[in-house]
This record gives structure tokens, C-alpha cells and sequence, in this order.
């Protein structure tokens, strides 16, 4: 199956609702108003798979933020993307249920970080159910505490994939001195 990756587009948002709604819960789905003005706002960080026909299949997207960790404002508003550097935040990456165990999730996955590379950002940052810190963990993602979010009244949890040499500040030791 030939899978391709591209930007959104406004008829897009029917396939992208089914999709969103289909991989979440109606407190954790984004709402049509919110997914429409994220392709309209931050399309440059919204890839969108499509099968041979162009009919969206999955879509990875998150706004670029200068934090490590997503806050919950980020899902309710959107704002423009700096061009360089900052963390590529997940606030959805789902797929068709159709499509579900073809490695489309991993594909988008892999197709964000290739890009985060190309716009030199620190890493990409992303919430997640407890049950799937292992999906992540096999991408590279690192597990890093239990999120402050109150995201539809569920426990999640920070995953970061670092993607730059500089160490965070969970990685600088202080010096001791004898």
C-alpha cells in the first residue's frame, strides 16, 4: 500500500473529523471549529497521510510551542508557528480505523521528525494515555512524569523526543566542589 504525506486542505475536514473522533473520546476530540483553525493557522506543522486517491487515512499535528511540555490552552487556541527551533507539540495523531496495524501512525511519526530536523526545533513533545507510553517508548520517545494536563479529566503523561545535542535541564548536573 503506497501511503503519501502532505499539508491539509480545507475539504480535508470531514475525513479528519471522522478520523479524530473515531481515535477519541468526545472529551478528548478535537472539536471541528479547533481542527479547522489549526489547518488554517498551523498547517506547516499538520501532515496529513493519504492513500492512492488522496482520501485522508491519518494525520499527525501540534503547533510549535517554546515550552518542553504541551499545556492544555494549546487545544482549545491556536497561534502562527516561529520558523525555527521551539518543541513540535502532538495534540493528535490518529488514524482510519480502516488502516489501523499498517504503520501509518509510525509513518506520520516518522515523517514529523524528518521535518522537526529540516526546521532545526529541540524536539517534539507530546501527551499520551498510560497505555500507550509503549508505542512511543519504540519510537524513541522518552517518558518524562505525569503531565500537569487536565485534558478531559484523565490522567496523561510528558514523552519528548530530543532531537537536538543541546541537554535539557533535567540532564545538567550541578557541579560539586570538594
Amino acid at each position: 500500500m503506497n501511503v503519501f504525506f502532505r499539508p491539509p486542505k480545507e475539504d480535508d475536514i470531514d475525513q479528519i473529523m471522522q478520523i479524530e473522533n473515531a481515535g477519541f473520546t468526545a472529551d478528548e476530540a478535537a472539536s471541528r471549529p479547533a481542527m479547522m483553525n489549526r489547518i488554517h493557522t498551523i498547517s506547516d506543522s499538520f501532515i496529513v497521510a493519504v492513500n492512492e486517491k488522496d482520501c485522508p487515512i491519518g494525520y499527525v499535528v501540534g503547533p510549535i510551542i517554546s515550552k518542553r511540555y504541551l499545556s492544555d490552552d494549546l487545544f482549545e487556541s491556536t497561534c502562527p508557528n516561529q520558523l525555527f527551533g521551539g518543541y513540535q507539540s502532538i495534540l493528535s495523531l490518529a488514524v482510519a480505523p480502516d488502516y489501523k496495524n499498517c504503520q501509518i501512525g509510525s509513518k506520520l511519526l516518522s515523517a514529523l521528525e524528518q521535518q522537526c530536523r529540516l526546521q532545526n526545533r529541540k524536539g517534539i513533545t507530546l501527551t499520551c494515555l498510560e497505555s500507550l507510553i509503549p508505542y512511543y517508548e519504540k519510537h524513541g520517545y522518552q517518558l518524562e512524569g505525569l503531565s500537569e494536563s487536565q485534558h478531559a479529566g484523565v490522567a496523561w503523561y510528558n514523552m519528548v523526543l530530543e532531537l537536538d545535542d543541546t541537554p535539557n535541564e533535567s540532564q545538567i548536573k550541578e557541579p560539586t566542589f570538594q
